[in-house]
């Protein structure tokens, strides 16, 4: 039984959920985002309040019923505060600089590598922080995972891409012989 499909989301002040046929809308101060619903859940809007049913008894009605829930927080939480993701690089000669749409990074390579920020996102950098801010909780992991992908920390010296906060398990080099 899910328990996350159980519990009735919430709709936040500010924000606004519209269900017509199977698409679900949110508005809210920070943009709109919308849902196809799949045939498996029925989504019922009283008040403040959204109520997911799962339709029938199969898997994926079951899988589906607490994922339809959650895509719908997190929905809501996108148009009302928004999600962001941040990157830290580390590494000598490292650098990453913002121009307009794109990113300009050097990673150690040969050559500069040259990232655009995809429409709806926003790339903030601070030093050696990036930060990926937008609405859409997936979009913002998902490009910060691309980034992260381009360079991912070494455990030698611990070099390249991290999340801030992540910890990274460091080896040990190779030992002179005596």
């Amino acid at each position: 039984m899910s328990r996350i499909g159980k519990k009735p989301v919430q709709i936040p002040n500010g924000a606004e959920l519209t269900l017509s046929a199977n698409v679900l809308t949110a508005k809210g101060p920070k943009g709109t985002l919308t849902l196809t619903l799949r045939r498996e859940v029925k989504v019922s809007i009283d008040g403040g309040v959204v109520a997911v049913e799962k339709i029938g008894t199969t898997k994926l009605a079951q899988a589906l019923w607490g994922t339809t829930a959650k895509l719908i927080d997190n929905m809501l939480s996108g148009v009302t505060e928004g999600f962001q993701k941040q990157l830290e690089l580390n590494g000598v000669g490292y650098r990453m600089a913002a121009q307009g749409n794109k990113l300009n990074l050097a990673l150690g390579f040969s050559h500069p590598v040259e990232v655009a920020v995809p429409e709806g996102l926003e790339a903030k950098i601070e030093g050696n922080v990036m930060t990926v801010s937008g609405i859409d909780k997936q979009a913002v992991g998902q490009f910060a995972a691309i980034v992260r992908k381009l360079k991912p920390v070494e455990p030698y010296k611990g070099k390249g891409f991290r999340y801030v906060g992540e910890t990274v398990r460091r080896k040990e080099g190779k030992k002179a012989a005596s």
